[in-house]
């Protein structure tokens, strides 16, 4: 299990296009041509400064420079009307320079560039709320980038619409919603005349653009009763919201007949490694799910995966193949489930074809069978999910790895049916470094393993029972609080966990959203001793991040983005070296939710 570093810088968003302003309308920013320096302007952390070169107008630019975690935000705020359109436009010169405005009270709106060059003009348009009296206009750069220029920022306006102008169109009606899965819910109404998109709102949660008369609401919980309503919107601003409408996901499967608060753990059935070997039968009953550690695949691109007990060379205490099958039955007559885990750090798989495809379900099929198992679970690591370039959507991955994957296990899902239980157990540079990064970027030249995993667990959501990401082995990952979090304490656990139960935009892309998982998807993973793995945790701030998660409180200096009780549980690695340490891991786990 690597230390994985990141290689380079992604980002995303997309181009707007404002209302025409009429030719009297004011131009109500202060020194937008930063011809009297930066009168009128706040910058942060002091990375904004004039130039004479290059500039666009006049005989002055505004120069700013992002640092560290800083990307140079230059603002200021603005009087505005209430229920009136405005337009804001500026001259940029960089890569990923955004122009935006916020506090409109309707939708605040942004706009990019993505490539250095000649001067290109952004611009966008929003209509202010029926209280609103200012906006904050600014403009920024993006980490990692080198200084970009701005000129001739100007917002015109008011436009309060009459005769001949635009006018905000009216409201949706016909919303109906249905339940599709028990994640999903299908929205559609009528179009509305004159509308170039819809806001769809739901109950508890950020609203979202559509572009069309429909939409798939993804990532609810089972179970559960949601209300949405639909606004139309066009340059004008936005419509009065629809009439509410609710529906209810369905009960769904994924849950694997695990209990409320599991705990997980990978046995070392095939093999040692200095923490010694644990006979199925002597796994406390502490342990709700038992992953076997690893089956392999007999080379990388093969698919031929194959398990076997560790060698009495290695493990003198090793049970026999009847004893250990013998074992699993008990554990699974006591209400525990027995997985087989591919991969590990030194199992590397790659269904780069569908022969390896094909070969990998019968493989796995054949290990499952033998040994009598509940499912699967995928510790797929180092080199064995990658996307390939010009991948940049998980919605709909094209790389035949991870089509292939993705297709196996809806294979053996389907073939077990609803009581499959399955699992992952991915690094964080697979998962949430995908806030940042992912593959190898829209322009090519990141780590093409960044945010991998993603597009696996989006297409697998709703046969998923458990995700149990590693948070140890890990570098520094960026949070949604847009902070780098490092392991080892609470906060690394609470932010990594909050980015799972809340979503997150994909590499900044504010279109392409990863939906939250339930919270009954998703358990912490942490390494059991000092031995086991970088990043060790201290019981006590294990309780920390349950506490903060599950009841909201110890959370430190990180704000959640909800509460939630139903949290799975925790992951260890390993059973082996929990027992090596005293089962100090386990024994916490149990003292914790007995409480």
């Amino acid at each position: 299990m690597s230390l994985l570093g990141v290689a380079a810088l992604a980002a995303a968003g997309f181009l707007t296009a404002g209302p025409p302003a009429a030719a009297a309308d004011a131009d109500l920013v202060r020194n937008g041509g930063f011809e009297a320096g930066l009168d009128g302007w706040s910058c942060s952390a002091g990375s904004g400064a004039t130039v004479t070169t290059p500039v666009h107008n006049g005989s002055s630019a505004l120069k700013a420079t992002p640092a560290g975690q800083d990307h140079a935000r230059c603002s200021q705020t603005v009087t505005v009307k209430p229920d009136s359109t405005y337009t804001l436009s500026a001259w940029v010169q960089g890569a990923y320079v955004y122009l935006g405005a916020s506090g409109t009270g309707t939708t605040d709106v942004s706009t990019w560039t993505q490539s250095a060059g000649a001067w290109k003009q952004l611009t966008t348009g929003f209509r202010t709320g029926p209280s609103t009296t200012s906006v904050t206009v600014y403009t920024h750069g993006w980490y990692g980038q080198p200084a970009h220029f701005t000129d001739d920022l100007t917002l015109l306006g008011p436009d309060p619409g009459g005769p001949g102008r635009p006018q905000p169109p009216a409201a949706p009606t016909g919303l109906t919603a249905s339940a599709t899965s028990a994640s999903a819910i299908s929205l559609s109404w009528t179009a509305v005349p004159g509308a170039a998109s819809y806001t769809v709102y739901r109950d508890g949660a950020a609203p979202f653009s559509a572009t069309s008369a429909s939409a798939a609401v993804t990532g609810l919980a089972a179970s559960t009763t949601y209300t949405f309503q639909v606004a139309a919107v066009n340059a004008a601003g936005e419509s009065p919201k629809s009439a509410p409408v609710s529906a209810t996901t369905t009960s769904g499967g994924g849950g694997g007949g695990l209990p409320t608060h599991a705990l997980v753990g990978y046995l070392h059935a095939s093999f040692a490694n200095g923490s010694g070997y644990v006979r199925m039968a002597d796994v406390p009953a502490s342990w709700d799910v038992i992953n076997l550690a690893f089956g392999e695949p007999t080379s990388v691109t093969s698919g031929d995966i194959r398990f076997r007990l560790c060698p009495v060379a290695e493990c003198p205490n090793v049970e026999s193949p009847a004893e250990f099958k013998a074992a699993i039955k008990a554990k699974q007559a006591a209400g525990k489930k027995v997985l087989i885990s591919i991969g590990g750090q030194n199992g590397q798989v790659q269904l780069g074809t569908t022969a390896a495809r094909d070969t990998f379900v019968s493989s796995v099929s054949k290990i499952i069978d033998e040994y009598g198992l509940d499912g699967l679970d995928i510790d797929f690591e180092g080199h064995s999910l990658s996307l390939a370039t010009g991948d940049t959507d998980f919605r709909a991955p094209t790389t035949p790895v991870i089509v292939n994957l993705i297709s196996a296990v809806k294979t053996l899902k389907a073939k077990y049916g609803p009581g499959f239980v399955l699992t992952m157990a991915p690094e964080t540079f697979f998962v949430q470094l995908g806030y940042q990064y992912y593959g190898s970027g829209p322009w090519g030249g990141q780590d093409p393993r960044a945010g991998a995993y993603l597009p696996v667990i989006h297409a697998l959501r709703d046969d998923l029972t458990l995700l149990h990401v590693q948070d140890y082995n890990s570098g520094s990952i960026m949070g949604l609080d847009n902070q780098y979090h490092s392991m080892g304490g609470a906060d690394f656990h609470i932010a990594m966990t909050d980015m799972l139960l809340t979503g997150f935009p994909v590499a900044g892309d504010t279109t392409r959203v990863f939906p939250p998982l339930r919270p009954e998807q998703v358990a912490i993973g942490l390494p059991a001793t000092t031995n086991a793995g970088n990043g060790h945790t201290a019981p006590a701030e294990v309780n920390k991040a349950l506490n903060c998660l599950t009841k909201k409180t110890d959370c430190g200096s990180y704000q959640t983005h909800g509460t939630w009780p139903a949290l799975r549980g925790l992951m260890t690695w390993s059973v082996n070296w929990d027992r090596f340490g005293g089962w100090e891991f386990s024994r916490n786990f149990d003292a914790y939710f007995a409480g």
